[in-house]
C-alpha cells in the first residue's frame, strides 16, 4: 500500500504552533482556502451502500444510500463512524453533517471519486465541532455494481466495499 494510506494520523496541535502536518495534494478543484488549518485526518474503512431503484429518468439503477464505515487513527484504533449524510462522528461527541462542493475521478477507475464537502451542520463539542471542510481522497473501492438492478431486484441493497483517507479543516484562529 501507499505511505499516504498508512500514514493516518491524529494531527497533534501546540500551543501558538497549529497543526504538525501539511495538507495533501490535491486537484485544483479540491483544494481548501488558506484561511483554513488541517485539524484531523483519519482512515475509513467499510461500505458504500447501494439500492436498486428508479434513477432521474425512472430507470432502475444502483443509486447510493449511503456510507457505513468506521474512522481509525494512526495506530488503526477506531475513533469515530461515517454515514449517510453524510455525515462525520467522532467518539468524542462532535459531529460534521456536509454537503458535496466538488468531484474529482479518482486515479483508480474502480474507485469512489474524491471529494470535496463543506461543513451543513454541527453537533456537540470536540474536534468536529468547528470542521468547515472535508477532502476525501485515496479512495479505494465503492463503486455500485455494474448489473444486476432489475425489476426481481427492485429494492434490493448492494455494499460495495471501500476505503478513503479524510481530511478535516476549520478556520485559523485570530491572530492576538
Amino acid at each position: 500500500m501507499r505511505k499516504s494510506i498508512l500514514s493516518i494520523l491524529l494531527i497533534p496541535f501546540l500551543p501558538g504552533l497549529g497543526p504538525q502536518t501539511s495538507r495533501p495534494e490535491v486537484p485544483e478543484k479540491l483544494g481548501v482556502p488558506a484561511t483554513e488549518n488541517l485539524v484531523l485526518h483519519v482512515h475509513a474503512a467499510g461500505s458504500q451502500i447501494y439500492v436498486c431503484q428508479a434513477g432521474p429518468d425512472q430507470k432502475l439503477a444502483w443509486m447510493l444510500k449511503g456510507p457505513e464505515a468506521e474512522l481509525s487513527d494512526s495506530k488503526g484504533a477506531v475513533i469515530g463512524k461515517h454515514y449517510a449524510g453524510p455525515t462525520w462522528k467522532l467518539n468524542d461527541g462532535s459531529e460534521v453533517v456536509g454537503k458535496v462542493l466538488a468531484k474529482q475521478d479518482a486515479p483508480d477507475a474502480y474507485a469512489i471519486p474524491w471529494l470535496l464537502v463543506a461543513a451543513a451542520s454541527h453537533a456537540g463539542t470536540g474536534v468536529l465541532s468547528e470542521v468547515t471542510f472535508i477532502q476525501r481522497i485515496h479512495t479505494k473501492g465503492g463503486q455500485p455494481p455494474a448489473s444486476g438492478c432489475d425489476d426481481s431486484h427492485r429494492g434490493s441493497e448492494n455494499k460495495a466495499s471501500y476505503s478513503a483517507d479524510y481530511y478535516f479543516y476549520a478556520p485559523r484562529a485570530a491572530a492576538n
